[in-house]
């Protein structure tokens, strides 16, 4: 009963995730009325899905076990109640924020949730040190680098068009922000249902591949269900954006989660999508600097929030 209560649990968690995440990476494509909601979420619902798809034709190959990321004993982090304690509690924050329409970070979530639990569980012998690394560094660093870098290349491509007198077809342009906002939906679920699929590992008499798929269906859902206030929150609320300044972040957004992703950098994909769009902002002087203060001020308050639903919900589990 346990275990069907994790693999409920973590479907949930996966729910909100696609709230909160899938429209990241289309945020610019409504933003900038390149299209409408209905076909950003559409093409983010899709592109999503099938890199959740291709993680799922990987399988193992690329899901690795969950071990709580050194913070406790494997002993104590591959106990099911702890597994369901971190699915519940990163669950509701993200859904929470997504409703609110605040866009966070899911992983950073489940980061907190770890702790929470960790601190019920082991105590304050839990590896406080992990916070630096996967947490406080990609807080900073990702406004960091995100905010000059798209202010920088949206400024590069207004010099160039009124410099040589180059004038990008719509087209042209409409073509690329579809491709660039393809790319990040699709490594976004590459990458997160690879991470959601590690909570349930410990169900031996779950198919691998049989859980990738549900969970992929239920991020699409999620995210074709409860997408509309971070919509609000990042296509509109952030700045108002052009076509080439939507182009310009979401450039910068897809090619950082690259690099990122090879080179191991400690950024969040979250925080340089709302970074990224926030850059853009400042150059065309609509950015919305209160939006943007309230935003990060979820960034922080995620982790706390996270780590006191998932000491709670941890102490309930022990009886």
């Amino acid at each position: 009963m346990l275990l069907i209560s994790l693999f409920i649990a973590t479907l949930f968690l996966a729910y909100a995730n696609g709230a909160n995440d899938n429209f990241k990476g289309v945020a610019t494509l409504f933003g900038s009325r390149t299209t409408s909601y209905q076909t950003a979420i559409l093409w983010a619902t899709f592109t999503t899905f099938a890199g959740a798809l291709t993680s799922t034709y990987l399988g193992r190959t690329i899901v690795t076990e969950f071990t709580g990321k050194g913070i406790l004993p494997d002993a104590i982090a591959n106990a099911p109640e702890f597994h369901l304690a971190v699915a519940i509690a990163s669950g509701f924050t993200v859904l929470i924020a997504a409703i609110m329409g605040f866009p966070i970070s899911t992983y950073h979530c489940l980061i907190g949730a770890m702790f929470g639990a960790g601190l019920v569980a082991y105590g304050l012998q839990v590896d406080f040190a992990v916070l630096g690394i996967y947490f406080i560094l990609p807080l900073f660093l990702s406004p960091i680098i995100a905010i000059p870098l798209s202010a920088g290349i949206c400024s590069l491509i207004n010099y160039i068009k009124i410099r040589f007198n180059w004038q990008l077809s719509r087209k042209i342009v409409d073509i690329c922000h579809y491709i660039s906002s393809g790319l990040f939906s699709f490594a976004r679920g590459f990458n997160d249902t690879a991470k959601i699929v590690s909570l349930v590992l410990i169900i031996d008499y779950f198919s691998l591949y049989g859980a990738m798929i549900t969970i992929a269906m239920a991020m699409g859902l999620g995210g074709l269900l409860n997408s509309q206030k971070i919509a609000e929150t990042m296509s509109t609320k952030i700045t108002t954006m052009n076509r080439t300044q939507g182009l310009s972040a979401n450039i910068v957004t897809s090619l950082l989660v690259i690099i990122a992703s090879n080179f191991g950098l400690p950024i969040s994909t979250s925080y340089v999508a709302v970074s990224s769009i926030f850059g853009v902002g400042l150059i065309g002087r609509k950015a919305n600097g209160y939006i943007f203060s309230q935003i990060m001020l979820v960034w922080i308050f995620s982790l706390p929030t996270s780590t006191i639903i998932g000491g709670i919900t941890y102490r309930i589990l022990q009886g």
